[in-house]
């Protein structure tokens, strides 16, 4: 069986084909967590119980509130850190499935089904020099594929970091368009 993959399994791959061979087939050696991921871990867990048990965040992540209550702001069904998986044919299927190819997780996302758009965002604590749209056309195309009646799906990766700028790699995607790409 061939491992599912996904964007950051991808972005590991392309970086270096011989460490994503002894880190992640091999598994000579195990995942290191550093001071950034540990802290983006904690910033995305802090807004996904926000988001979905209306936790408070935090003292110490208050200042990302602007940038999560604006998504938040948008109507919708909203949903955290919502797992989507589709098959070598790109039909959804479950996470864990046995023919799943590629899962992908959305951060948020919000299902307007009145107007029939998504929005789908991906916090990123990290640096906001280099965004990766790659990432917003899979997700895009995931949420297509999980909500056949959407028409238009709205990608952002959310730079929360910078408070000032409230920064973001914005795509949209027409339906009639992913069609295409599929």
């Amino acid at each position: 069986k061939k491992p599912a993959w996904s964007h950051s399994s991808l972005k590991d791959f392309e970086g270096c084909q011989r460490r994503y061979h002894e880190v992640k087939v091999l598994k000579k050696y195990p995942f290191q967590e550093t001071e950034a991921t540990r802290y983006g871990n904690q910033v995305h867990k802090a807004i996904e119980d926000y988001i979905r048990d209306k936790t408070p965040i935090p003292p110490e992540y208050t200042q990302f509130l602007p940038v999560v209550d604006a998504m938040l702001s948008k109507s919708g069904r909203v949903l955290a850190e919502y797992e989507m998986a589709l098959t070598v044919d790109l039909q959804p299927t479950g996470w864990k499935s046995p023919d799943v190819w590629v899962r992908g997780i959305a951060d948020i996302l919000i299902v307007n089904d009145e107007n029939l758009t998504a929005w789908v965002g991906d916090w990123k604590t990290g640096n906001n020099k280099y965004p990766d749209r790659e990432q917003l056309k899979l997700m895009a195309l995931m949420v297509f594929a999980h909500f056949p009646h959407i028409r238009k799906v709205n990608a952002a990766l959310l730079f929360v970091m910078f408070v000032v700028i409230r920064d973001m790699a914005f795509f949209a995607l027409k339906r009639k368009k992913a069609d295409e790409r599929m």
